[in-house]
């Protein structure tokens, strides 16, 4: 069964990184309190763990193409989410200036 869940949590995690990372190159913010954020809230949100055991599960189950298919959209769909995240944190911030 594909891990829907996961890949729902650490997508939505991806997104929200790359959105706050967005406005916090604006704001005046502490590298400490940047690294709380990311790595401690965001890091705690997602599951890179349960990702990886998920994927191990279904590559031993003989899911070859879900398992497959589970690290290219998690890879691939979560970098594309922090640069739209990004992007989007930066148009507003324009706008909002």
């Amino acid at each position: 069964m594909f891990p829907w869940g996961t890949l729902a949590v650490n997508l939505t995690g991806s997104f929200a990184i790359g959105l706050l990372w967005g406005v916090f190159e604006v704001e005046n913010m502490s590298s400490n309190a940047r690294h709380f954020i990311f790595v401690g809230l965001l890091g705690g949100f997602t599951t890179f763990s349960t990702f990886a055991l998920e994927s191990f599960s279904l590559f031993r189950d003989g899911e070859v193409k879900l398992a497959l298919s589970n690290l290219l959209i998690s890879n691939i769909v979560g970098l594309a989410l922090v640069f739209a995240g990004f992007l989007l944190a930066k148009e507003i911030v324009n706008i909002v200036r």
